[in-house]
């Protein structure tokens, strides 16, 4: 078998520099810019325009990874629809998805007819090719983003009505925007190809549609069969991958033979197929979790090619000419999600603060947009990447100020829910715990055996508690954050709890976005559960877990294990947070530490370092400590008193 190397060079040069990207992407982040501009910057360096690192005939022979790109972030759209989670806010997003829609592409089309003598590719067009264009660009204007959406209000962690009908409308929008754009393609085909529009046109099209569920419903069905297969993930993810670019095949195939067999354009959207087969996984099937978790696992690379692959295709000189009509356009999408987000505000009587920011979620935009703009560059190559080149200057515009201003909103109708400052640290130890059992009274007498002072708050009954001596201990009634401040708990070290798994959460919660505790101890009853209390900072206690892992430590290093459950005979362990700033700056082997005393590890930013004799602190590292008691005093003295 001969491999063609025209082929397989552009291929190898493209993962070099995807590695590349990766890694410079990683930078943008780091100056709060959004990871695809660092993509597109990366693209855009290397390609044809700059560089040259990656020609025009070498992007020719990458279309396939675009194509499987476009349908895995398809898939990831049609993932987000969940039809559950809508019912909540249905009223809501019903009537603001209609009115974002229908005013976006209405203000977004006009806007670009007006300006077309301004634009280079539309100024000697005919009037009624420049209507279609001019709507098949707005249909674009629609699109949204929901993974950039989604990735804020986890950031965030923000919840609520606001954030809810939100992402209601940005996910079903894509949807929609996808089925839209095949009507307008299917009808700005016609008449750019000058054939008549009649009612035949508009069954052609309802047809193709058609076509689009019955394709995207036998993926779904096939990507059934082999989620059902005992075999390794990674190779369900290659189906899940080949089964997207199946969908650009068949749709390639079914526009050639109908061409060619029944003389007419008979377009399936490969990206309503994708979107279709995934939305039918995600709500329909058993699948749905493991399906996330491939989208999930493989989306970084995935964004990784195609918006770097993106960059590599604009047109630097076309883009050095255009970019003031690309920030008008920009307005004009923005005036259409203004309106129309006042008018659906407004029709499902939304409060007033809600219709004051209700446009700030829908300003990003990636995927879906740059995907249907590729399509419309590869069929209409004429003048199509010209508007791919606008399209996605309009597009980073929008990813750049997107963001910044959906956190804001966010922020503005008091939805966010974030981690509150860290509790500084007083001199003195303490522990709030949340139920009483045996356990929570053995580490209570444990602990203050150590210096610890021990609160515990029951559910319990006072004439339960009564007979007990020396324990402080009080009763509550309900989990809010007065009953919190009234436990004192802005002045504790850290909090164990004891409780069922609901009320667990509850006051994880309440610590996390109020207190800022730093250790918040958590003994789960559901497994399940671990996920979201590790999204809350906490250390996560699962007792069967546990039992087997103290096992398997006992097996592999009992010294290990003895000195962790505190049996080693003169030894402890201690968290000893850097506060003295005597010690700041100063390498470990310069400290004089007592010669039975070892540093294991410092926490740093919520990093773990492993650490050596150079290894120079910095304020509120946190050192792991083992040795004596007195010790691990005498270090506390040294670097953590003030």
């Amino acid at each position: 078998m001969n491999i063609d190397p025209y082929l397989l060079i552009p291929l190898l040069t493209f993962v070099i520099i995807a590695f590349a990207s990766e890694s410079i992407s990683k930078f943008f982040a780091k100056i709060h810019l959004p990871l695809i501009s660092g993509l597109i910057f990366t693209g855009i360096v290397v390609g044809p325009y700059a560089l040259k690192v990656i020609s025009i005939d070498a992007l020719s022979h990458l279309t396939y990874l675009l194509d499987i790109s476009l349908a895995f972030i398809a898939m990831a759209a049609g993932n987000e629809l969940h039809i559950k989670e809508l019912k909540d806010s249905l009223k809501s997003i019903k009537y603001n998805t209609f009115s974002q829609l229908l005013l976006t592409f209405i203000i977004s089309a006009f806007g670009i007819y007006l300006l077309a003598d301004y634009i280079p590719f539309m100024n000697h067009m005919e009037t009624e090719i420049k209507i279609s264009v001019a709507a098949l660009l707005g249909t674009i204007f629609i699109a949204r983003s929901p993974s950039s959406a989604i990735a804020i209000i986890k950031e965030m962690r923000a919840k609520g009505p606001f954030v809810s009908t939100a992402i209601g409308v940005i996910v079903l929008i894509d949807v929609l925007v996808v089925i839209f754009f095949a009507i307008v393609f299917s009808f700005t085909e016609s008449v750019i190809d000058h054939i008549p529009i009649h009612l035949s046109l508009i069954g052609i099209i309802l047809l193709e549609l058609l076509f689009a569920v019955l394709i995207a419903f036998i993926i779904a069905k096939i990507m059934e069969l082999v989620f059902s297969l005992k075999i390794h993930q990674s190779i369900k993810t290659i189906f899940v991958l080949l089964l997207g670019y199946s969908a650009f095949i068949l749709s390639e195939l079914i526009l050639n033979w109908s061409q060619q067999n029944l003389h007419i354009h008979f377009f399936v959207e490969p990206l309503l197929v994708a979107l279709l087969a995934s939305f039918y996984i995600t709500n329909f099937t058993k699948h749905k979790l493991e399906f996330s978790s491939i989208l999930h696992n493989n989306g970084l690379w995935i964004y990784v090619v195609f918006f770097t692959l993106t960059g590599a295709s604009l047109s630097l000189d076309l883009f050095a000419k255009v970019w003031e009509i690309a920030l008008v356009l920009f307005l004009i999408r923005i005036a259409g999600l203004y309106f129309g987000s006042i008018l659906g505000g407004l029709t499902a009587k939304n409060p007033r603060k809600h219709i004051k920011y209700g446009w700030f979620p829908y300003l990003t935009q990636a995927g879906i947009g740059i995907g249907l703009a590729t399509e419309i560059s590869e069929k209409y190559p004429e003048w199509g990447h010209d508007a791919f080149t606008i399209i996605i200057a309009v597009i980073v515009l929008s990813q750049i100020i997107g963001p910044p201003l959906f956190k804001y909103s966010i922020l503005k109708v008091g939805e966010a829910h974030l981690k509150a400052p860290d509790h500084q640290f007083d001199g003195v130890k303490d522990l709030l715990i949340f139920g009483y059992e045996n356990l929570s009274h053995a580490v209570a007498i444990e602990l203050e055996k150590s210096g610890w002072n021990v609160k515990i708050a029951t559910f319990l009954h006072p004439d339960q508690i009564s007979h007990l001596k020396n324990m402080d201990i009080t009763s509550i009634d309900r989990i809010d954050i007065d009953i919190l401040k009234k436990l004192e708990t802005d002045k504790i070290e850290a909090a164990l709890l004891l409780l069922d798994d609901e009320k667990n959460y509850q006051i994880a919660e309440l610590i996390y976005e109020h207190f800022g505790t730093r250790e918040v101890i958590v003994r789960i009853t559901d497994r399940t559960n671990y996920i979201k209390f590790k999204e809350l900072n906490c250390y996560v206690i699962d007792p069967s877990k546990a039992m087997i892992n103290l096992m398997m430590q006992y097996i592999k290093s009992p010294n290990t294990a003895t000195l962790l459950l505190g049996e080693l005979k003169g030894q402890s362990s201690m968290d000893i947070e850097v506060r003295d700033l005597t010690v700041v700056g100063k390498y470990l082997r310069d400290l004089f530490l007592p010669p039975d005393v070892i540093i294991l590890s410092i926490e740093r930013r919520g990093q773990i370092i492993i650490t050596h004799g150079y290894t120079k602190l910095e304020l509120g590292d946190i050192m792991t400590v083992v040795g004596s008691e007195e010790s691990l005093k005498e270090i506390e003295l040294k670097c953590s008193v003030v």
